[in-house]
């Protein structure tokens, strides 16, 4: 059985075989006797984006990962999510990690500082923004026109009849756990509701030139 911690664009967590190139976590948000979610679906306003191999460092998932003294079994530690890539993460509200990937975690905060006028930007300022327009934390996602598109950025991820769509070099790509569908014109939205699911402070450090790394079905 596939554990629920495979992470969607609209930030829902569910169990499906497929795990993705990145992981992350929101805090422990699991139980590690049964390997299941608790009912909170966050721990911590920092939501943030890992990568799946870092050093010698080896974790099961959704186990118990946090080693103690006095506790021969150890505790819970994070709770391991994955995503399809970094742009379907950043989607769902994360960023990039300290730890694991400090250089682009600089980037991303810097692209930050260059997009709201910030001299010295802080990740703790990026994720009280993000904590209050992630859809899974309660935030509200804005209605996107058609002839605004095409002036999203690459990376930017909208929905249209309850699917996600990534925006990629002018095409919509269709995104599934297993990987995008082929590229689509814009125009088949003519008709369509379309909402915003990047994060608006996400789509500002888009727009600032950040570089999202894509699951190679995007570029098939």
């Amino acid at each position: 059985m596939p554990l629920q911690n495979r992470v969607d664009p609209f930030g829902a967590i569910h169990a499906v075989p497929e795990r993705g190139l990145f992981t992350g976590n929101r805090g422990i948000i699991h139980d590690p006797a049964t390997r299941t979610l608790l009912k909170k679906r966050w721990a911590l306003q920092a939501w943030i984006i890992c990568v799946c191999q870092f050093r010698d460092v080896r974790r099961e998932p959704m186990g118990r990962n946090r080693r103690t003294d006095d506790d021969l079994g150890g505790k819970a530690g994070w709770t391991e999510l994955f995503f399809l890539d970094e742009v379907t993460a950043l989607a769902a509200g994360h960023r990039p990690c300290f730890f694991c990937q400090r250089e682009r975690a600089r980037d991303f905060v810097d692209r930050f500082g260059q997009a709201f006028g910030i001299a010295e930007p802080r990740a703790p300022q990026v994720d009280k923004r993000l904590h209050k327009e992630r859809l899974a934390s309660g935030g509200k996602r804005p209605a996107v026109a058609i002839d605004a598109l095409a002036r999203l950025p690459d990376g930017a991820m909208i929905e249209a009849c309850g699917n996600a769509y990534a925006l990629h070099h002018g095409k919509a790509l269709r995104w599934a756990f297993a990987g995008y569908g082929p590229p689509t014109g814009l125009d088949r939205f003519e008709d369509e509701t379309l909402v915003l699911l990047t994060p608006g402070t996400t789509l500002a450090v888009l727009r600032h030139g950040f570089q999202p790394m894509w699951h190679p079905s995007a570029k098939a």
